[in-house]
């Protein structure tokens, strides 16, 4: 009989405890960004395989949790799927990275709540002000490539990529 799926709230006692002792660029407990990434997720009608992908989205990349992990966890596979279409590689093209996200359905939701919140003006006025425009340039550059600079929601972007979709 197959293991049944993590719930959501294991899967947050999970990238809490993957992350405990990690701290964001401004000196914060890292689980504050996950916490506000799965939040933005939620707010913007993500459903809950894109918030569990959003509590993990940075574990992999950030090596609290492996890939072997995640390939066995107890998950469905569309959230491994958006996980690691929003975890960055080694050496990879920005143009491949976002390519990526923006193949893997579910997945640009989660990184639009990342960029929003990492972008945060309150996040981004305590740090030194280099890191703070390097940080600000490359949110933006990113935001660009996901098409994520007008005020459209996901599903209005890809209604205007797709016109025969809608």
């Amino acid at each position: 009989m197959p293991n049944p799926c993590l719930t959501l709230s294991q899967v947050e006692a999970i990238a809490r405890e993957a992350h405990r002792g990690q701290t964001d660029k401004a000196g914060r407990p890292y689980a504050g960004h996950l916490a506000a990434v799965a939040e933005g997720v939620r707010s913007r009608g993500g459903d809950e395989g894109q918030i569990a992908a959003a509590w993990l989205h940075d574990a992999v990349e950030d090596g609290v949790l492996s890939r072997q992990w995640l390939d066995e966890a107890p998950l469905p596979r569309r959230v491994k799927e958006m996980v690691l279409a929003v975890t960055k590689r080694d050496g990879e093209d920005l143009y491949a990275y976002t390519g990526r996200i923006l193949a893997t359905p579910g997945a640009l939701l989660i990184k639009e709540a990342d960029l929003a919140h990492n972008a945060d003006p309150d996040r981004l006025a305590i740090l030194e002000p280099a890191t703070r425009t390097r940080l600000t340039e490359k949110y933006a550059q990113v935001r660009g490539l996901l098409g994520l600079d007008g005020g459209a929601g996901p599903f209005e972007r890809r209604d205007q990529a797709n016109p025969a979709a809608g």
